[in-house]
């Protein structure tokens, strides 16, 4: 005889049951847990356009400017709510009842979820007291809770808002049904009027965070694109450099391999010594072409011709003229030659700062100044505004952030801005060490 047993899964429950458990998830979460959070209101975002046409100096108190609505709605319950009581027949009474509509408004400023609850309660204790005849709410009470209402829903998520309605409407239509019947209350008339305000308020709040949300998605996006050009950027600079360092390290192995030859009877330590300088050298050269390979692209392909040098502004002067831009070329100082890798930036500069004239300002006329100071290399791009005859291109904007990763790299400055004139500058100055750069006509 064999013993079955049978193990039954997890029951499966409809849609509708799973609907209903997580919509009463969300009751709970809105409206009942946490009731006396601390929710202070914040300050309003002063950095849309309708700020800046207010004075300086009023312009740091209009954060304030939502408190101070909400303190005027509730002075303003607080006055018709005294009127609505018999402000005249019983001062005090119509004192206290003005407060008891009025306070909840005023509490959403610090606790929305507590001043809503505040507000459905004082509700049928008005109704008690005055026997106005109107019931399910009196007649501050309509005016108090529905200030409260539409306060919350500017504060909350639309769902809060929903369960906020819907909950003040289900004590409505069943405080009528037991006092009254439907048809001898003002429950439907006041549930309708509040509901289409707590649906506008709602869909207003939506539209603002969709907003707000699509502005942190594109600033987010800006951040991780200019993150990304840098890194390409980076990456460009460190395959264009490779064939400079590369050609020096090449250089150092050879001499170093063939100094002891250029000696009649070396001693052993000196071939020794030249033996090491060549293996660190060939070791560098080796690590060199492995660190290049992890951000070498797949379909890159390294340049025939060698890396182009300040020499060559010429040609490249030529070539953006034949482009339609009028460009003028001035040399200051006593022309030497620079480390390879500050002509190569230094070109690169140019390059990219004529190119951006060619896009944003075609038709114009550009000066370029190359300048040999002591103790470094200065650079000037500047051109004027746009002709209008063609129509500019539009650009990823990204030119000046390489020009300044290059820059950066080489311990230099730059400043980059409009000019008075409508046109654009780029100055550059990059610090040479003076034992490094030899002029031309050295022997």
């Amino acid at each position: 005889m064999t013993d079955t047993t049978i193990i039954q899964g997890p029951r499966e429950h409809s849609p509708e049951f799973s609907l209903a458990k997580s919509a009463l998830r969300g009751l709970r979460e809105d409206l009942f847990r946490d009731v006396r959070a601390y929710r202070p209101l914040p300050r309003a975002a002063m950095d849309g356009p309708w700020a800046q046409l207010v004075p300086e100096r009023l312009r740091r108190h209009l954060g304030l400017l939502p408190h101070a609505v909400v303190l005027t709605l509730a002075a303003f319950t607080l006055i018709t709510g005294m009127a609505s009581y018999g402000a005249l027949d019983d001062s005090v009474f119509a004192l206290v009842a003005g407060l008891m509509v009025s306070v909840p408004v005023a509490l959403t400023l610090l606790r929305p979820v507590l001043a809503w609850w505040l507000s459905l309660a004082v509700a049928p204790v008005l109704v008690w007291a005055t026997s106005d005849g109107l019931y399910p709410w009196s007649g501050g009470s309509i005016l108090g809770h529905t200030v409260v209402m539409l306060v919350v829903a500017a504060r909350t998520r639309p769902r809060t808002a929903a369960w906020m309605w819907g909950l003040s409407t289900l004590y409505a239509l069943g405080s009528a049904a037991v006092f009254g019947g439907l048809d001898g209350g003002i429950a439907i008339p006041v549930a309708v009027l509040s509901g289409i305000g707590v649906a506008i308020v709602a869909l207003v709040q939506v539209n603002r965070s969709a907003r707000r949300e699509v502005v942190q998605e594109r600033t987010v996006t800006a951040v991780e694109r200019d993150r990304r050009t840098l890194l390409e950027e980076r990456t460009n600079i460190a395959r264009e450099l490779h064939d400079v360092v590369a050609h020096h390290m090449s250089v150092v192995a050879i001499q170093a391999e063939a100094a002891p030859y250029r000696v009649e009877n070396p001693p052993a330590e000196l071939e020794q010594a030249f033996a090491t300088i060549r293996e660190n050298a060939v070791a560098a050269l080796t690590e060199l072409r492995r660190v290049l390979g992890v951000v070498r692209a797949e379909d890159y392909e390294a340049p025939d011709a060698p890396q182009p040098t300040l020499a060559d502004l010429d040609r490249l002067v030529e070539n953006v003229r034949d482009a339609g831009l009028s460009v003028t070329r001035t040399v200051t100082g006593a022309v030497r030659e620079l480390p390879q890798g500050v002509e190569l930036s230094a070109y690169r500069i140019v390059q990219e700062a004529l190119s951006n004239a060619l896009r944003h300002a075609p038709g114009s006329q550009a000066a370029v100044e190359v300048s040999y100071v002591l103790g470094g290399l200065g650079l000037r791009i500047v051109n004027g505004p746009s002709t209008g005859l063609v129509k500019p291109s539009p650009g990823a904007g990204h030119g000046i952030t390489g020009m300044r990763e290059r820059v950066s790299m080489l311990g230099g400055e730059m400043t980059a801005g409009g000019t008075d004139d409508g046109g654009y500058e780029v100055t550059v100055f990059v610090p040479v060490d003076a034992r490094r750069s030899e002029p031309e006509d050295a022997a």
